[in-house]
């Protein structure tokens, strides 16, 4: 592998050879002038874009937001990105990792003619540029961050940490495909984005494309140094190889020089990156095998924060501060120092050289970017749901469950999931892959990389020992994505989808939260893009089974019981999130293929790894997660009369546990009329005014009546229940039982009983809630009380539930 070339401007004498001509210098320089101008007159010019005329007050916007400090680095790069698609006309896409660094890639898109075609108001004209410096941070506008309505986007950037695992989620199977990705020195700061520079260890140069990080040192972030850019060259140099990287060096504050450093490196790069791919691809047969895994190469860029901007605004520095990373000018309107410094500012860029009488840019340098889709904000990657195909899904029924009567057979749901996602990874080579924080066959799945060796087992490029043919399954070719960091996995899958591919992710639900934040970010995205921006095609779902649930964590304890992710869930729009507790193996298998055909949502779907009674054959499964609620009429006593109570549920043991309930009631008490309803979809249980696709007032009553006890056994928080029916009509009857942060290494029932949805707890609830049973029923309530003391007694003595309890079935 080559050395560290650390090109700075000292070096450049030394350096080999001029990569830049004097007259491609001179149209570079001059379309980055026009990157950079837009970018300033995007923070502040609200009339007189072009300065036609001199500039007074009322031309500056009267609210000044937005971030200028990453702007010029990354104009800067996006020219030389340019300039590299052309010679040897790549296919990159481009993402902006530092926070608020919209006005970098809309200016690239503005000048590319991208944006124009999308919204036909922001000519290319200066009526047009008027309307695109004012929409920018003004209300009715845009954000200051790459939002869904940027072209060319498919990373925000509000929420800092993601640039390098959306990078390569986006070149996973994308074997033509580079992806640049700018990553801010703030941003390197972040968790998320130290993990995921560990993601060159699972990319294939063989069927993959690759990834070229820019880490952008510009030395601060909002009011502080950032750590990269304050340890030496050498220590910088040593982190990076760590990471198995080779970094390259360009640093410097002279745009000249810069230039032509900028242009040797990263034309050095773009060729070793084909190097490293055509040897491999030439040897395919070995090279899946290899035994060593290529050494990428990437870039440092060091650069002044604010580069070309005010240099010393009020007595303090500003050019290479702090003081650049957002307004650089705070005042302009009502100072006249800094009214002049701005005026010197913008027109240091000479606009009228570069704009025509209409507000064009002019000839010689609309001639400089790509053309067509080879234009980076024009890149169909980056608007993934044009490139998307269905899945070629195998039919679920041949996967189902043999259920001859209701609840008398035990298994995993997820393990007999698994066989069913190993035919899709066998059917979709190329465009699907299973997600998973090394909990894939801790969570059953894995019969996702056994049972189909053409499906290649986990994805692995770093080293191999003898030892790993005895059962770890890794692969070169692997198409199941194990890493312990669930925030690089979740940036992985979302630039998988995000550029026209499937996914499935699996988590333990206590450390799903760990997602949260990305979650929200990319709920907030998929929003935008379904219902405001028609030019946005649908992309694939991201598809999250949630299992190892609270209520089985008989040695794990009480760190792993939590079920709130789902409560992060309703608060975002219903119009992309879905919440599926499938009960059984066979409503498992519907549910899944159900999300796996679906675009534009999130689908959260709930569901344990343990062996649980089965219920419903694969016909009645397919019915009832159709309507994603519905009665059980074998559980039910109630035909033909009015129930007494609706015993309702939703989730697996709190499933079993309610049915179990029923028994005890229908022997023991059989005057008592019970309506068993069991919710599948978590949503319906909305308000049709509240959700687009929840049930009708009419239909939610002849489910729950409107004037008799509910009680509804939830698998997660009970607040969320009454949150979501809140706007029922019979909400002030349900009474919703669920977790209550209560437990910690006990047996599955113990633990029930300490949140109180065990069967036991919830038939004294339905004793106490139905008038006719008070009086009567209080031999069979005291009965019910011993049976919760011996339980939990049985539990302390022999560590496990009593045999009655472990070997129930569904009475015949």
């Amino acid at each position: 592998m080559h050395d560290t070339l650390s090109y700075s401007p000292d070096d450049l004498a030394t350096t080999p050879k001029t990569a830049l001509t004097a007259e491609e210098l001179r149209l570079m320089d001059a379309y980055w002038r026009a990157c950079n101008y837009l970018c300033a007159g995007m923070l502040y010019l609200f009339e007189n874009p072009l300065l036609r005329e001199p500039l007074k007050p009322e031309h500056i916007k009267n609210r000044l937001l937005g971030h200028w400090g990453s702007d010029p680095g990354q104009t800067f790069t996006w020219v030389h990105l340019n300039r590299l698609i052309k010679k040897y006309d790549l296919d990159l896409i481009y993402i902006s990792g530092p926070g608020h660094g919209a006005p970098a890639t809309l200016s690239n898109s503005y000048l590319e003619g991208v944006y124009s075609e999308v919204y036909p108001d922001k000519s290319q004209d200066l009526a047009g540029m008027e309307k695109f410096f004012r929409q920018f941070s003004f209300p009715g506008g845009i954000g200051s961050h790459c939002t869904p309505e940027t072209p060319g986007s498919i990373h925000e950037g509000g929420e800092l940490g993601y640039s390098i695992s959306h990078a390569f989620g986006a070149a996973f199977d994308n074997p033509d495909l580079i992806v640049a990705a700018v990553v801010g020195d703030g941003e390197a700061e972040t968790g998320p984005l130290a993990t995921s520079w560990h993601s060159n260890k699972f990319l294939n140069p063989i069927h993959d494309g690759a990834v070229l990080p820019i880490l952008h040192l510009n030395g601060y972030k909002i009011a502080n140094p950032t750590i990269l850019a304050r340890i030496s060259h050498e220590e910088l140099d040593m982190l990076l190889r760590g990471y198995g990287w080779v970094p390259y060096f360009v640093e410097g504050d002279d745009p000249a020089t810069m230039h032509q450093l900028m242009a040797e490196v990263m034309e050095h790069c773009i060729t070793e990156i084909r190097a490293i791919q055509d040897k491999a691809r030439s040897n395919a047969v070995t090279s899946f095998d290899q035994p060593e895994r290529p050494r990428w190469p990437m870039i440092v860029l060091r650069s002044p924060k604010g580069w070309t901007g005010p240099k010393v605004v009020d007595g303090h520095q500003v050019e290479g501060t702090w003081r650049a990373h957002q307004i650089p000018l705070t005042d302009p309107m009502n100072k006249p120092d800094q009214f002049a410094l701005l005026d010197q500012w913008l027109r240091s860029y000479k606009p009228e050289e570069l704009f025509d009488e209409n507000g064009t840019l002019i000839p010689e340098l609309r001639a400089l970017p790509p053309t067509g889709t080879r234009r980076i904000s024009a890149n169909p990657h980056a608007n993934g749901g044009l490139l998307m195909k269905p899945l070629a899904l195998p039919d679920f029924r041949d996967f189902a469950v043999k259920v001859d009567k209701p609840g008398q057979t035990l298994l995993s749901s997820t393990q007999n999931l698994g066989n069913f996602l190993a035919q899709v990874i066998s059917n979709n080579m190329t465009s699907f892959r299973v997600f998973g924080p090394d909990e894939t066959a801790s969570n059953k799945l894995q019969a996702t990389y056994m049972q189909h060796s053409d499906a290649g087992g986990k994805t692995w490029m770093a080293e191999m020992e003898p030892i790993d043919a005895d059962g770890t399954w890794l692969s070169r070719r692997g198409r199941v994505m194990e890493m312990l960091s669930e925030h690089t996995l979740e940036g992985w899958f979302e630039g998988y989808v995000l550029t026209g591919r499937h996914g499935f992710f699996s988590s333990y639900e206590a450390f799903v939260h760990i997602i949260d934040s990305m979650f929200n970010q990319h709920a907030k995205w998929l929003e935008k893009s379904k219902l405001e921006l028609r030019w946005r095609a649908p992309i694939s779902s991201i598809n999250l089974l949630i299992t190892s649930l609270v209520w089985r964590q008989d040695h794990n304890g009480f760190t792993h019981q939590d079920p709130g992710f789902l409560d992060v869930v309703t608060n975002k729009s219903p119009e992309v999130t879905r919440i599926y507790l499938p009960p059984d193996a066979n409503c498992l298998l519907s549910v899944v293929d159900h999300c796996l055909r679906s675009t534009n949502y999130i689908n959260v779907i709930v569901a344990d790894k343990a062996e649980h009674l089965q219920y419903l054959t694969m016909d009645e499964a397919i019915r009832h997660c159709t309507k994603g609620i519905g009665i059980w009429h074998f559980a039910s006593n109630d035909q033909g009369v009015e129930p007494d109570v609706v015993l309702a549920c939703a989730g697996d043991i709190p499933t079993s546990e309610a049915l179990a309930a029923v028994a005890i009631l229908r022997e023991r008490c059989p005057e008592v009329k019970i309506r068993f309803v069991n919710v599948v979809d978590l949503f319906r249980l909305m308000p049709e005014k509240e959700h687009p696709h929840g049930m009708a007032d009419r239909e939610f009553d002849s489910l729950f009546t409107l004037d008799k006890p509910v009680i509804f056994n939830f698998h997660a928080y009970a607040s969320l229940i009454h949150k979501l029916t809140y706007r029922r009509a019979n909400h002030d009857n349900m009474h919703v039982r669920g977790y209550k942060e209560k437990g910690n290494i006990n047996t599955p029932l113990e633990l029930a009983i300490l949140n109180q949805v065990d069967r036991f707890n919830l038939a004294i609830d339905i004793i106490d809630r139905v008038p006719k049973l008070q009086a009567n029923a209080s031999h069979t309530k005291q009965w019910l009380q011993d049976q919760i003391i011996d339980a939990v007694n049985y539990a302390h003595r022999h560590g496990i539930d009593c045999p009655e309890i472990r070997n129930w079935t569904w009475p015949m």
